[in-house]
């Protein structure tokens, strides 16, 4: 097999910017991916089931249909309806945001309901309000527990975004299939996509490991 870098070589420039994209919306969608979730994880453990219910079901939506299917509703449908027409940034960090809410939602949903209930009445006993229970006493204890789980979700995000591709997003595997297809050559393009993510993701594992030691 000749293996050609000049083709590499060539393509370096556009898959390193391809390489920030791929950060840039991962780290965006998984800051708003968060924020939802945590939300979402109140509402889920809501005591009503009628209050419960709109969470239950858009986290089993999410959970239960592919990223695939979801960007294309998302950039086909939803965007228009606010733009006018497609838009391929805003589908990236929506999509992507959306999909990690209902992920985050279940994360943080159990590492709160890991945490002794005693220490929220114990905290109550001491003449503290629900919220400062929850903030000064759970979500620190809580939060410690949820690093590896939101690493994991981080580092599947960034391989997942490898599906905006679908809509022309300029990621990693956007440019890939551009090099695929002007020189019509498999191993090169797919070879050097597969390294990037390896080290986007090996370099995140590093890097959680080392945060999950201080924490």
């Amino acid at each position: 097999m000749d293996f050609r870098f000049d083709i590499i070589v060539h393509y370096l420039p556009v898959l390193l910017k391809g390489t920030l994209f791929t950060i840039g919306v991962s780290i965006v969608s998984i800051l708003c991916g968060s924020i939802l979730g945590l939300g979402m994880g109140f509402g889920k453990m809501a005591p009503k089931w009628y209050f419960r219910w709109p969470f239950h079901s858009y986290i089993n939506f999410f959970r239960g249909t592919p990223l695939y299917v979801q960007i294309l509703i998302v950039h086909f449908g939803i965007i228009p309806l606010f733009y006018g027409t497609t838009n391929v940034l805003m589908t990236s960090f929506v999509a992507l945001s959306l999909n990690s809410a209902a992920y985050s939602a279940e994360i943080f949903r159990a590492g709160i309901q890991s945490i002794d209930p005693g220490q929220r009445e114990a905290a109550l006993s001491l003449g503290m309000s629900k919220w400062q229970a929850m903030r000064f006493i759970i979500l620190p204890q809580a939060v410690k527990r949820m690093i590896p789980a939101f690493g994991n979700e981080f580092i599947v995000l960034v391989k997942d975004s490898s599906l905006l591709a679908l809509i022309a997003a300029p990621e990693i595997m956007y440019w890939s299939n551009t090099m695929k297809g002007q020189y019509l050559r498999i191993w090169e393009p797919y070879l050097t996509a597969a390294f990037i993510y390896f080290i986007l993701t090996y370099s995140l594992s590093k890097l959680l490991n080392y945060i999950e030691r201080k924490v």
